[in-house]
Order: C-alpha cells, then structure tokens, then sequence
C-alpha cells in the first residue's frame, strides 16, 4: 500500500515548521506499511493541535471533546474489536483533562494505539502551560513561572502497569514509522510520546536532542535484541551497576567495547530496567533550573517496554461470548418471555 491512500482531501493547517507534520506523515507511512485497509482504520481524538489529524487521514474519524478521545477510542476498539483504532492526543489533552481515561486505557490494557504528542505547552489555546511544562517554565498562565513539577509520561505510562511505550521525535521521520509499526503490531495499549516542537509558543522545547549535531550524543535509539550503543562515533554504551551508598540501581555510561554493555530486552516483563531507560535525561524536563546542566545519560528513544498482557476488548468479548453460550434465551425477545408479565 501506498501513504497517499491514508492522505484526506482535507487541508492540513498546522503552522508551518510544526513538529505535527512530520508526525503524520510518519503515521501514512506506517500504516501503509502496516498493510490494513484505510476502512478497517478508526482514528478518535480530543482536542487540541494533535487531535486535528482525522480531518488529515483517509480513515474513520471521530473528533471528540475535550480529553474524551480515550473514552471514546475504548468504547470503538469495544465494540469493534476487528478495527484498528489509534488515538490521537497532546500533552495538555492526554494527561490534564483527560488523564484518568489515559491511566485506565492503560490499565485496562485496550488494544488501541496512542500517540500523544508532547510539546510541553498548550497550543492551540495559545500558550498556557501543560503538565508536560518543566516547573519555572514562564508562559501566559505562568508569567512568574510554574511552580508545579510535571508528569514525566513514561513514569505515568510505567506505574499504570503499561505493556507498551515508545518514544520518537518529529525530526526523526524513519525512528517515529517504526515506532508507530510497533505500536500496532502490539496487542494491547501501545502508547508512543511524540517529541514535538511548536514554533510558536514553545520553539526549541526539545533542540537538546533534535538539533542533528547533538542528537547522536545526547540521544539513544534503542532496538530489541541490540546492544545500547551511542555517540557520534558509537563509542559509548550503557550499563548498570548499583549505587553502593544506597544500593538502588543507576544506568551509566561505559566504552561500547566494555562487556558490561546491556542489550536491550523490550519484552522483559519486569519494567524495572525500562523505567531506567525511560528516565534517562528526564532531568533536562523537569525543571528549567536544570536547562543547561551536564548529564552525560542519553534520551532513549524507540520502543522500550513491549509486552504481551491480555487485552481489555477482548477479555470483554469472550466473557460476552462465554455467558451468551450458556444463558438459555439466547435473544432478547426470550429474555423477556422468561419474567413475570402483568396485564393491565
């Protein structure tokens, strides 16, 4: 299949230089690489920036309100467990508003493909603060600067017993068709942080990974089955060793020819190592007193947890199917002809 089948006749009106581009272009890509029919594809959002990509794919949308995108996709992928169905939402949408239906879909483990691009601000409402926004973070609705510490998504994806998370950024167009290939040949929620830019109200927000001359250094893309090797010139890995203080394990960083490297393992069910990796550079988020600090700890990038779980759709179903095999009115009409009836 070819990505211009998954293009709409819509106009696609992110800014120019929006990181939203790059992201769907990556999502044709990938599902034409996937292969399954733009008719057995449903694509659900909130709003926000993000949450326009159904107007921009040549599939089954539905434009939902506010932070509603997870209910919505779960009741879709529920019902219709034989459509593929993806979940488009931003940081402000996912994790604000709509954060309890984000944690439960994950819990839940539905079978949906979640793409939640962080840009770490409020676009379309024009420039307030997310819970993405490091804390000192000045913006209209933080003109001294926040004083909240934000959700790190991974640690959230992580603690709500998540099978899957993946991470990309929107100037890395080959990492993010992987990604999102990935995402759908899991079975469960898969979910996938897209690290946007906004050139508007947050330009730069992720240049510590993005710009091309750091982004060897300062990040990692990790691969099941692969050595954690980076650097300009791969000269580096990443290994783990236990802090003798306080005995918790830390991830450094070694000679990539040093036999300590680690090889990465994404279908480990402990997430133990994964929550390490996700971590790893969180720092430079969470604080903009730690903007210009030296971590020598890469930015992992790629899918780093996927693991098999059962799926909430279709747990529901086969519990559906099960009763219905074993209730003696096997329709709606014998249902009511089994109760009491009153002639009036």
């Amino acid at each position: 299949m070819e990505a211009s089948q998954f293009k709409s006749d819509q106009y696609v009106r992110f800014c120019p230089g929006c990181g939203d581009h790059a992201i769907c272009m990556a999502l044709q890509k990938a599902m034409a690489q996937i292969g399954i029919e733009p008719h057995n594809v449903a694509v659900i959002s909130g709003i926000g920036c993000s949450s326009r990509m159904p107007h921009y794919l040549n599939t089954y949308g539905f434009n939902t309100i506010h932070g509603r995108g997870g209910a919505v996709a779960t009741g879709v992928k529920t019902s219709h467990p034989e459509l593929t169905v993806w979940q488009m939402s931003g940081d402000g949408d996912c994790l604000a508003i709509g954060g309890n239906h984000f944690i439960h879909e994950i819990r839940r483990n539905v079978d949906l493909n979640v793409c939640m691009f962080n840009n770490r601000i409020y676009g379309l409402t024009k420039g307030q603060y997310s819970p993405t926004s490091p804390k000192g973070f000045v913006s209209k609705s933080s003109p001294f600067g926040t004083v909240e510490r934000p959700f790190i998504p991974a640690e959230l994806v992580l603690g709500a017993r998540g099978t899957f998370f993946a991470r990309t950024l929107d100037v890395d167009v080959p990492t993010t068709v992987d990604c999102l290939v990935a995402a759908q040949q899991h079975k469960g929620c898969s979910i996938v942080e897209c690290l946007v830019n906004c050139v508007i109200f947050n330009n730069g927000t992720h240049a510590w990974i993005a710009d091309r001359e750091q982004r060897a250094e300062h990040s990692i893309v990790l691969k099941h089955g692969e050595k954690m090797i980076f650097g300009a010139n791969k000269d580096k890995g990443l290994a783990v060793e236990i802090d003798p203080q306080t005995f918790v394990p830390r991830i450094i960083v070694v000679a990539a020819d040093d036999s300590r490297v680690l090889t990465h393992d994404a279908r480990q069910q402990d997430p133990t190592l994964h929550r390490l990796l996700a971590l790893m550079g969180q720092e430079r988020f969470t604080d903009v007193s730690e903007q210009n600090a030296d971590f020598s700890l890469p930015v992992a990038l790629g899918v780093i947890r996927d693991v098999e779980a059962q799926t909430y759709d279709q747990a529901v179903n086969d519990q559906i199917k099960e009763v219905r095999e074993k209730a003696k009115a096997k329709t709606f009409d014998e249902l009511t002809a089994t109760l009491d009836t009153f002639l009036l």
